[in-house]
């Protein structure tokens, strides 16, 4: 037996011996007689030993911990070293990570991203991140990867749009992004305008190149200049518990987002049971991209997490005015098939000096499920977008996008039922089905209500053409409109989206397709007054409205 114990001992120290480099990560993982300890070089590398004595003993229980390399948990010394430490060693030998204590672990500003590739238990321990001295406010301080490299397509010249299949052999299945610099699209309007962005889509293909049916090619591209391709984890990472607090950076309040989060860059995983809260927001502050932030995967899964509210700042935007500032604690892009469950947040969802939790880009399959949040964002589009049995506050749900947008069994609260972002030219290419829902215009306040939203002077080019949903399904609606303005009306179907198209004389630069049909059940009002087509008869006048 003894032999057989130092067979292994010495089977590790010679496995381990020399420097285990990972590069992306910036640590070097040895194994010799000195203690299990953590340091780092004058460039910042981490240089991790780990003792055979405890490499044993963490094969024996197959999971680490931040303790065992050296964290105090006190709230008050800067663990981020010791807990890059705990994960890089779990990556290298596929151990857990497991927090049994309910200290606290402070982490700095300190430039330093853990790694996370293994099953992790934050359990019921508390970490504060300090982000009032950040030495690099765009690294993630963890970051949910893959050991999977993305690789160059260069095969493949177009694409079409709802192609079912791509001429490549994959290795398995993968998340395709495909680009094309040379076409903008999102050509944003407005305060914040912009010249907008390369043309991008991003689908899940199977080894033989077939395309997910459900995350279908949305563009024609007539070329590409950029494809590449991610190979699909299989299995189900699991991120579960943790209370996290962040103190909020006093930078000035300008475009400089901060990425001082949990960034998901691994497809198949599960967030369950994360608390994230902010403390120390002042008179100004940089705007931050998610404190959960989903990028670059696909099937991610967050559930029974609470999250926090920003306070709303305002500065300069693109076109020298005065604009009220973005900053959310979920963000996603370029990112398929992504769910919140049983989500909440800890500030009330109707109150108008924060801004609204989410925002996303890029995304497909998106759904809110039992959740209780102050607003649904898709900036640069979102194929396909589910919310039910669900409350949405003060900023309601707003969008833009492609395919089926399904609310249902759920109150909203924002100024429209569905908001068609003006910015991006209120644009969906595809339907709307309402059902089963309680619509309460701008939360209560005296407002003219309308269930659709937006804005479209068909005299701005954003890149492709706008469309309305081209057909509207409402069944069972219930708007609470007992608390209006002098002079109300009545609840409109669409808000007045072009003014000056009063008449024929009108001549759009830029069509913008109408809506076809809105087909009507059971809908009524607190105010008792019916509801009608929209202030902009004219604009309208083509749309059928059918009541069943």
């Amino acid at each position: 037996m003894k032999y057989i114990l130092l067979f292994f001992l010495t089977t590790i120290l010679l496995t381990t011996q020399a420097q285990n480099e990972n590069p992306a990560e910036n640590v070097v993982i040895t194994s010799n007689k000195n203690k299990t300890g953590v340091g780092t070089e004058i460039n910042g590398q981490l240089l991790v030993n780990v003792s055979p004595k405890d490499a044993l003993k963490f094969k024996t229980k197959g999971f680490v911990s931040y303790r065992d390399f050296g964290a105090k948990g006190d709230g008050k010394t800067d663990d981020i070293d010791a807990i890059a430490a705990t994960h890089a060693y779990a990556n290298q030998q596929a151990y857990a990570v497991k927090i049994a204590d309910e200290g606290t672990y402070y982490i700095s500003g300190k430039d330093r991203t853990v790694y996370v590739r293994t099953h992790t238990d934050f359990g019921k321990a508390s970490f504060i991140i300090d982000d009032t001295q950040v030495e690099n406010n765009k690294a993630a301080v963890f970051e949910v990867s893959s050991t999977k490299m993305p690789f160059k397509l260069e095969t493949v010249s177009k694409l079409k749009r709802n192609q079912e299949k791509i001429d490549v052999k994959l290795p398995g299945t993968c998340l395709i992004t495909a680009i094309n610099s040379n076409v903008k699209h999102y050509i944003r309007f407005g305060l914040n305008q912009n010249n907008g962005a390369s043309q991008t889509d991003i689908f899940v293909a199977d080894k033989n190149g077939n395309v997910d049916k459900n995350a279908p090619i949305i563009w024609d591209f007539d070329q590409i200049t950029e494809m590449k391709a991610l190979p699909i984890d299989e299995d189900i990472l699991n991120i579960t518990g943790g209370h996290f607090t962040t103190i909020a950076n006093k930078e000035e309040s300008k475009y400089n987002y901060y990425s001082r989060n949990i960034t998901i860059k691994r497809s198949n995983v599960v967030v369950d049971g994360i608390e994230h809260r902010i403390t120390g927001e002042g008179e100004h502050g940089a705007p931050y991209g998610g404190f959960i932030n989903v990028t670059d995967c696909a099937y991610v899964s967050v559930k029974n997490t609470v999250l926090t509210g920003h306070k709303t700042y305002v500065t300069i935007g693109s076109a020298g005015k005065p604009v009220s500032m973005g900053t959310y604690d979920i963000l996603a892009g370029r990112a398929l098939n992504v769910s919140f469950v049983n989500c909440s947040q800890t500030n009330d969802i109707n109150d108008r000096t924060y801004w609204g939790i989410l925002g996303s880009n890029y995304c497909k399959n998106l759904l809110y499920d039992q959740c209780t949040l102050s607003r649904f964002d898709a900036h640069m589009g979102v194929a396909n977008a589910t919310i039910r049995n669900s409350t949405l506050g003060h900023m309601g749900i707003n969008a833009i996008g492609s395919g089926t947008f399904l609310v249902e069994n759920s109150t909203i609260r924002g100024p429209s039922l569905i908001n068609l972002r003006s910015d991006y030219g209120s644009t969906w290419q595809g339907e709307f089905i309402i059902r089963n829902c309680k619509f309460v215009p701008s939360g209560g306040r005296p407002t003219s209500a309308s269930l659709i939203g937006g804005a479209n002077s068909s005299k701005h080019d954003f890149g492709y053409v706008c469309y309305m949903p081209e057909k509207i399904r409402i069944e069972n609606l219930e708007i609470d409109d007992s608390n209006t303005i002098a002079d109300y009306k009545g609840p409109a179907i669409f808000a007045n989206f072009n003014p000056q198209m009063t008449d024929d004389s009108y001549k759009e630069e830029f069509p913008y397709i109408k809506t076809r049909e809105v087909i009507l059940r059971n809908v009524s009002t607190a105010s008792g007054k019916p509801l009608r087509i929209s202030d902009n008869t004219f604009m309208f006048k083509d749309v059928k409205v059918i009541y069943e």
